[in-house]
């Protein structure tokens, strides 16, 4: 099963805010999320994929993601 976790601790591992989640989510974000009733969640493999999927290691290499 996997291993969601609630809006505050996604914000701290994605080092945002619960607003830019909640912004992001109204206009589509990248980020996967949970709906399960009025409940928000997140998986914790998609996040640390999405971080996975932008870490550079050189700004020249952030346009070709």
């Amino acid at each position: 099963m996997k291993k969601l976790v609630k809006e505050d601790v996604a914000a701290a591992v994605l080092g945002c805010s619960i607003h830019k989640l909640q912004r992001d989510r109204r206009i589509g974000s990248p980020i996967p999320f949970v709906k399960i009733g009025r409940s928000v969640r997140y998986d914790v493999d998609s996040l640390e994929e999405y971080v996975r999927q932008r870490t550079f290691t050189s700004t020249s290499q952030y346009g070709s993601k």
